[in-house]
């Protein structure tokens, strides 16, 4: 059988075909990341790639000139995303490197991916709020990748190293601000369920409660998916409970601003009737109405710091933590206050 010739050693692009049952410039349009390629053939062709540890080699086995890295986000839509640019740019620029940024493609084996990212020579990869998943770390490990990941979705082990900011100590800040001005019965927002950042600001919030000697009501923790409209929804919810909440905590700025309009289409003021408290400090929420109180990411610095940790991995030098988080903090505005009752 073809496959069976191309177990036996046959690593060239002629024997994967064979083995797929395609030409060789389908099978070179897979490994060139070319999208002209159907799904089922694609996901047939990346298996035998993976399977026969195929790894490409660009002309004459040369890697290109000049420094340069991958950022790569999970999607575009984020506005942090523009600072986390900046912090990486300004990084790279200061080492002479260049940043090539692109959004992550749908290859769960990763085999394309890596393989695209080696050939043009890339000193490494910067994901962003991207779920790695073994296959993925596994490829890029052998094609000799260095990863970074910045507040990534799933835990990584420590041979990928990540960098991230103090989302337990945020979201405890947040909790323990409403607490010291009076309110008791604070509810949260989560933002998408099983991101580590996500849990990290839950366990923040249930903590401070805890610490105040607050039992934490279950009806008063719903999940908003870091976007406006499903914060909107559940904040309705939340509103029309027989003992609302006086305060609400987000997951993001996002989910606060829509925490916000959901109060004012229910009749209630911001902080007067309710207090807000977001997540990230966006560039909107200090020109919201009222302006928002959150806890401040330092998305920049964050950057900055995955990609001079992406160099040190590529220059073969150890590093002092796979697990880097910087001091968040919390930045009071407009939207809160005491609640009503309080005396």
């Amino acid at each position: 059988m073809p496959e069976r010739a191309a177990r036996r050693g046959r690593t060239t692009l002629t024997g994967i075909a064979e083995a797929a049952g395609v030409s060789v410039a389908t099978v070179s349009k897979v490994v060139n990341g070319r999208s002209d390629v159907s799904s089922g053939t694609r996901e047939r062709i990346e298996r035998l790639l993976v399977e026969h540890d195929y790894v490409a080699r660009g002309p004459g086995g040369a890697r290109p000139s000049g420094r340069a890295v991958d950022l790569t986000f999970d999607q575009l839509v984020n506005p942090n995303n523009l600072l986390i640019i900046q912090g990486v740019t300004e990084a790279a620029a200061e080492a002479g490197a260049e940043v090539v940024v692109g959004v992550a493609p749908d290859d769960p084996l990763g085999a394309t991916w890596a393989r695209r990212v080696s050939n043009a020579g890339r000193e490494g990869v910067i994901l962003v709020t991207s779920e790695l998943t073994p296959s993925q770390r596994s490829q890029f490990a052998r094609h000799g990748v260095p990863l970074v990941l910045i507040d990534p979705m799933n835990v990584p082990d420590d041979s990928v190293p990540s960098v991230g900011a103090g989302n337990f100590s945020g979201g405890m800040a947040a909790a323990d601000h409403l607490l010291r001005l009076g309110h008791r019965r604070i509810a949260m927002i989560e933002g998408q369920p099983g991101a580590v950042c996500n849990a990290a600001r839950l366990h923040g919030y249930q903590a401070a409660l805890a610490g105040a000697g607050i039992t934490s009501d279950p009806r008063l923790v719903k999940r908003g998916a870091f976007r406006f409209e499903p914060a909107y929804e559940v904040a309705l919810e939340l509103f029309a409970l027989d003992d609302p909440p006086t305060a609400v905590f987000t997951g993001n700025d996002l989910e606060a601003f829509g925490v916000i309009e959901a109060a004012r289409v229910y009749g209630l003021r911001v902080p007067e009737d309710v207090s807000v408290v977001g997540f990230d400090d966006t560039a909107a929420a200090a020109t919201s109405a009222p302006p928002l109180t959150t806890v401040r990411q330092p998305f920049a610095e964050i950057g900055r710091t995955a990609l001079r940790t992406l160099l040190r991995l590529g220059a073969g030098k150890p590093l002092d933590s796979h697990r880097i988080e910087l001091a968040t903090q919390l930045v009071v505005r407009s939207s809160t206050a005491p609640p009503a009752t309080h005396s």
